[in-house]
């Protein structure tokens, strides 16, 4: 059954195409005529509504456009980040030449929008010392950040960021000289944010979108340290961070077990920063799998089903990252945001932090033949529309709570309304079995009135499922899901 939904006014139109099971996990099927409670109080979750704008907006992605900027990065010829302190390198060369190049790519698309993106750099200098030994001297670094500021006055102070890194580096981490085109790493996550920034430059969403191009990954995670740390210093209500590094599809000749079906989503699970107490509170419920950067990798799943079922599909890794490496997306994790890391299904290593070369009839280097620019766009249409569902949804419930008061078999969650929103909003509560990853099962909260406002009293027993709260807009956009965590 197909349902379509036409607002006047807004003029959103809403579509919920037929799917043969939800937005989550396919309930499995059980033995015997019996249901169990988790399964008659909700419904298997639909795929979620499709915007007809969103759906739209994603058509204007370009693989065009994002493989002559991949080539435009690979033209500076080594993109290491402290080759800004050389002097001898050739005019238009070098890390700084390509900051200043995409900075002006941003202004161009923010002089096209009549202003509408504030771009800037967001610099720093890095020391070298015992926990900076990449780093021979100090050294400057430069964010190149452009902030889409939400039309919403309220739900503007929400925001929602993407990011890729342009440093690139060949296998000696201090060679600022050598041929380093760094298109797949990460010419490709680049290039998804500058067109990620074209496209949606040119409309307004509620929330507040954030585009950040990002120095010194290969340094040690630099450029999204800075950043992250100011975000938390600035008080940022940064929502969701979306980092893309690695995104090119790699097309090795020969290569058969390369997916250019999936990408990985990458993100943290349990902190082990955290107190020992909060680290055991975790523990003894279980929820080590429902941390903000979980639900924000399952929301991008959620999305990737609604709007590119045939395209591309997202996978859930219960990773932070890939063993021996890392990614910016840890710099956010660590402040406390919700951030996630996409990369390609499967990494080719001959293409990584090696020099241009060939040897015994193989090739080396990460040069931009060894990119696909059609598979880079589509998950540049993932996260275009995962950053536009989040803009336009009322934010993450806040303050979420499961009674543990009594023992018993009911389910009483209670929660307060987002922080930046204005309009009614109505909550989904959706649930999985312990043993399930993905939201299986949901209701309207409104089915299942509790014992105050913003409360719902559900007939299923806490011990037997993980629960969950959406805040959505009227018209069914709906944030990440936040889990709760106990209270009296």
């Amino acid at each position: 059954m197909t349902r379509l939904y036409v607002f006047a006014g807004s003029a959103i139109v809403l579509m919920l195409s037929t799917v043969t099971f939800g937005q989550g996990a396919k309930p499995a099927p059980r033995p015997g005529a019996g249901r169990l409670d988790f399964e008659i109080a909700g419904a298997p979750l639909a795929a979620d509504p499709v915007d007809a704008r969103v759906a739209s907006i994603l058509r204007e992605v370009k693989p065009a456009q994002i493989k002559a900027a991949i080539s435009r990065l690979v033209d500076f010829n080594n993109r290491s980040t402290i080759s800004s302190t050389e002097t001898d390198l050739k005019p238009g060369t070098g890390v700084l030449a390509a900051a200043d190049w995409v900075k002006a790519e941003l202004d161009g698309y923010s002089k096209a929008c009549g202003g509408c993106l504030e771009v800037s750099f967001d610099e720093s200098v890095e020391q070298p010392g015992a926990g900076n030994t990449r780093f021979a001297k100090p050294t400057p670094l430069r964010n190149v950040v452009a902030i889409l500021k939400g039309s919403d006055p309220k739900a503007a102070k929400r925001m929602v960021l993407v990011s890729g890194h342009y440093d690139s580096r060949v296998g000696d981490v201090m060679d600022t000289h050598s041929f380093a085109p760094g298109a797949n790493d990460d010419g490709s996550g680049a290039a998804l944010t500058l067109e990620a920034a074209r496209v949606m430059s040119k409309y307004r969403f509620p929330a507040t979108i954030v585009f950040a191009v990002l120095s010194g990954e290969e340094q040690g995670l630099n450029g999204a340290r800075h950043l992250a740390a100011r975000a938390q210093a600035e008080g940022w209500q940064l929502e969701a961070v979306l980092n893309n590094d690695i995104v090119g599809g790699d097309t090795t000749p020969g290569e058969n077990l390369q997916s250019k079906q999936r990408v990985r989503v990458f993100s943290q699970g349990l902190d082990a920063s955290l107190p020992v107490e909060q680290i055991r509170q975790i523990v003894n419920i279980g929820a080590e799998n429902d941390t903000p950067s979980r639900e924000l990798a399952r929301e991008v799943l959620a999305v990737g089903r609604a709007y590119m079922p045939r395209e591309i599909e997202p996978v859930m890794e219960l990773r932070l990252d890939r063993f021996l490496r890392g990614g910016d997306h840890s710099a956010f994790s660590r402040q406390g945001f919700a951030a996630v890391r996409m990369t390609d299904w499967r990494e080719n290593y001959d293409h990584q932090h090696q020099g241009v070369r060939t040897e015994g009839g193989k090739e080396y280097g990460d040069l931009l033949k060894f990119v696909d620019p059609e598979y880079t766009a589509r998950v540049a249409r993932l996260n275009i529309a995962t950053l536009a569902t989040l803009a336009s949804s009322p934010g993450v419930p806040q303050h979420v709570k499961v009674d543990t008061t009594n023992l018993d078999n009911d389910t009483i969650l209670r929660w307060d309304a987002p922080a930046s929103y204005g309009l009614a909003v109505r909550y989904q509560i959706v649930w999985r079995e312990t043993a399930a990853n993905d939201w299986q099962y949901g209701v309207d909260a409104a089915k299942y009135p509790g014992p105050g406002e913003n409360s719902a009293r559900l007939p299923v027993s806490k011990d037997n499922v993980f629960f969950g709260v959406r805040a959505c807009t009227a018209q069914g956009v709906c944030s990440q899901t936040v889990a709760p965590v106990p209270g009296r």
